[in-house]
């Protein structure tokens, strides 16, 4: 199964976190496709940001600038929108400011995903919604092998222990108000989807490795790494968001045969430590480029952390389009035409062609 534009033609969809870094992507997906989309989010949280730099708001039906925990206004903008599709992606969705700000991250990340859901009830046209979180929703063990979709809920920092929380929220929604056995009664499927680290254009979140890297680059100065030895699930923001796209569709046509919980990550390959990938940016850059370790105290991350995605590669026939040399080339190649003063608007949609186009491929030869 791929995406399928025809699916989405025409298709309602309320996105909360639209004017964040994986949100914007997903914004210009779904327009790409003709998908009538409203988003609930806050205002871009940095400057620059993927929102303005590829003037996604003239492609939304709707722009509600507004806090998921606000859940009255939350609320109203969902119900009046009559959407069919929900893909829940607000977040406070870093772990280092998680641990300056914990109230403020379970209130968004917990709470606010009650919100969501609780407005869900409330909105009779729903069918189908994808809550999003983290593959730091898991109690890391660092063990070698990918988590699965039956491990334990966790999290060491309030960051992940929040997305965890967010999970059990989901479920217990699930089983409480949309279970499978009144589905004829209720119509709605609900799934999670869990992914790593993403990279891509147009992210310029603080402590975000390759956005670090081309800032640090731009000015020719080099980067600070914090952990070179980290090993996390690599993959460019088009990978889970293919997967949540194809788990809405499943939810929609198949109904609760698909609700639970979904890893998206990368093939074990590009399972990769922060050093190796720091590595394959300076390759890409093509220009004075370097790294140094911060010998700064850091708080705790965890060290090693992988997904197993064979649920979704089997039910739901998702695999990976691009490896993660494919994906640093294409961040580099986006940072690049915006130093050039290229419409980004169309930059994006030119690399999404390119990655459905591969997932075409793919799938093809399956």
């Amino acid at each position: 199964m791929v995406v399928d534009p025809a699916f989405w033609r025409s298709k309602r969809v309320f996105l909360t976190g639209h004017t964040g870094f994986k949100g914007g992507w997903m914004s210009l997906w779904l327009a790409s496709m003709g998908a009538k989309l409203a988003g609930y989010s806050l205002q871009p949280s940095t400057q620059p940001n993927l929102f303005e730099a590829a003037n996604i708001a003239p492609l939304l039906e709707e722009n509600h600038i507004g806090d998921i925990c606000d859940r009255e206004k939350l609320t109203a903008a969902m119900v009046g929108f009559r959407p069919d599709v929900v893909i829940h992606m607000a977040a406070q969705a870093l772990v280092r400011p998680s641990y300056t700000a914990p109230v403020e991250t379970y209130a968004t990340n917990v709470m606010g995903t009650v919100h969501v859901l609780d407005a869900i009830r409330q909105c009779n046209t729903v069918r189908a919604a994808v809550m999003v979180t983290s593959d730091k929703c898991y109690q890391n063990n660092e063990w070698p092998w990918g988590y699965r979709e039956n491990e334990p809920m966790g999290g060491y920092d309030p960051y992940s222990n929040s997305k965890g929380c967010a999970e059990l929220v989901t479920s217990a929604y699930r089983q409480s108000f949309f279970p499978a056995e009144r589905y004829a009664d209720h119509g709605v499927a609900i799934a999670s989807g869990r992914a790593g680290n993403v990279i891509g254009g147009g992210d310029w979140s603080a402590d975000r490795l390759v956005p670090d890297a081309v800032a640090a680059f731009q000015k020719g100065t080099p980067l600070m790494i914090r952990s070179p030895g980290a090993i996390r699930p690599w993959q460019h923001a088009l990978e889970p968001i293919s997967g949540y796209l194809v788990l809405a569709q499943a939810l929609a046509d198949q109904g609760p045969a698909f609700c639970g919980g979904w890893n998206f990550g990368p093939n074990d390959t590009d399972a990769r430590s922060v050093r190796e990938v720091v590595e394959l940016v300076i390759d890409k850059w093509g220009g004075p480029a370097s790294w140094q370790q911060d010998g700064a105290e850091q708080p705790h991350e965890a060290n090693f952390l992988k997904l197993d995605c064979s649920k979704a590669k089997q039910h739901l026939g998702w695999t990976p389009s691009w490896d993660l040399s494919k994906a640093i080339e294409a961040t580099v190649a986006w940072h690049r035409a915006r130093m050039s003063g290229e419409d980004m608007q169309q930059v994006c949609l030119a690399q999404i062609q390119s990655y459905s186009d591969a997932a075409q491929k793919r799938a093809a030869k399956k």
